[in-house]
């Protein structure tokens, strides 16, 4: 077997390979020998049709089948040889099966680049920190409040912190779309969840109203094929519900699972700990990380970029269905690239960080993650880790998680770091 290896664009790479073309006549003869004793043609017996003819009819199989068969037993070796990982599988661009003494095929493919992380000690990096204030729990503990808040059913017209019960159908051009329909859908009043126009319709009418409302959606709707329409809804009000606040007492507390307030104040307090922590850790992460990307530059492979961007893609398809949105099925996977080319880098740094480190996650780490997280689960607990003990491939993504951090850890123990104080609020409302 012989190898040329030749560098073309970027991390583009042509490699032609050749072996002997005795070597590939042989599995041409002997697939179509092979096939002789398969194939049934008309005025013979199945297995006594003469290789000649089997060459006239499937010469062609024949020769792709040994050509399919060379490369998947040379390309490998041939790969070796020339020292290059292919970040994808090669596409054959070119076969010479016609030449006197060489049989040749040629791949193209690109290559992961050689990555020189600039020092990370240049780095300049901005680290949240949040300090949870006595307001920020009564604003907490108003929220509990609200989710158990009882609507009494009044005579009045609606108002703000009113809660509307109605039926509602929504039409474009004269016809119903996709989710434009509801029955019994309860809207609370002030929260500004609807598009412009019609919270303000339903707001200051009694139960028994019909209103004809004509809107348009937001030239920015989530859903593209609404954006910027105008639409008519035929809204009927069936209830107006006044708010009733409970009080803050035992019973209350009962319904969040402590047996008092006090108990339930320090769950309260505990779980917005949690809650800020988790958020708070995966912001740094992504400023550090931005910071890095931002500090080396360099090529990445085009079909590692296609490749994420279809994942991407389909998060975001399956996001939509579980929201009850219909999905965007002619929307290109190449909108996602720019977010696409992103994380690839980004694994290729980290990769490249966790090597020249030498950082791996032990199954004791792994383990206790893994039970560190199943803390969110509440009772579900056990079946959280269960699912990865029944699967150990599945706790791939948790070492992938453990390493991340050691990456972290080693960037901030040499960059320099900006602690930026922010209000609670300031991470929680951002959705």
């Amino acid at each position: 077997m012989k190898t040329s290896l030749e560098t073309l664009e970027g991390l583009k790479r042509s490699l032609t390979v050749s072996v002997s073309i005795d070597d590939f006549n042989q599995k041409v003869d002997k697939i179509l020998k092979t096939m002789a004793s398969q194939v049934s043609i008309d005025g013979f017996r199945k297995g006594k049709v003469p290789v000649s003819m089997v060459k006239q009819r499937f010469g062609d199989n024949a020769k792709s089948d040994a050509i399919n068969e060379i490369v998947n037993e040379t390309l490998v070796g041939a790969l070796s040889e020339v020292e290059v990982s292919p970040a994808a599988r090669p596409a054959i661009t070119n076969v010479d099966s016609e030449g006197d003494t060489d049989f040749a095929y040629t791949v193209e493919f690109e290559i992961f680049p050689t990555i020189e992380l600039a020092d990370f000690a240049a780095l300049e990096v901005e680290q949240i920190e949040v300090d949870i204030t006595k307001e920020d729990e009564e604003k907490t503990l108003k929220g509990l409040q609200e989710q158990l808040i009882e609507f009494k059913p009044v005579k009045r017209k609606s108002k703000e912190g009113d809660r509307v019960a109605m039926d509602f159908v929504g039409t474009i051009d004269g016809e119903e779309f996709e989710g434009g329909e509801a029955k019994d859908f309860k809207l609370l009043l002030g929260k500004g969840t609807m598009i412009p126009g019609f919270e303000e319709a339903v707001t200051n009418v009694v139960a028994g109203k019909t209103i004809d409302l004509d809107v348009s959606f937001p030239d920015d709707y989530h859903a593209t094929h609404l954006a910027g329409k105008p639409v008519k809804f035929e809204i009927t009000i069936n209830e107006v519900g006044s708010p009733k606040e409970p009080k803050l007492d035992a019973e209350f507390a009962k319904k969040f699972g402590e047996d008092d307030m006090d108990s339930l104040l320090v769950s309260m307090k505990e779980q917005m700990r949690t809650e800020i922590d988790g958020r708070i850790e995966q912001l740094n992460k992504d400023t550090l990380f931005n910071a890095l990307a931002a500090a080396n530059e360099f090529d990445v492979p085009q079909s590692s970029i296609d490749g994420e961007a279809q994942n991407l893609l389909a998060e975001m398809q399956e996001n939509m269905k579980q929201q009850g949105q219909a999905p965007q099925a002619e929307m290109p996977a190449s909108l996602f690239n720019e977010e696409a080319e992103r994380r690839v880098k980004l694994g290729l740094m980290v990769g490249q960080i966790a090597s020249d480190n030498n950082m791996q996650a032990s199954m004791e780490q792994i383990d206790a993650k893994i039970l560190d997280m199943s803390q969110s689960y509440g009772e579900n607990a056990q079946q959280m880790i269960n699912y990865y003990n029944e699967d150990v491939s599945r706790k791939s993504s948790v070492e992938l998680m453990i390493v991340e951090k050691m990456v972290q850890d080693t960037i901030l123990e040499k960059a320099t770091i900006k602690t930026v104080k922010k209000m609670f609020t300031e991470i929680t409302e951002k959705g």
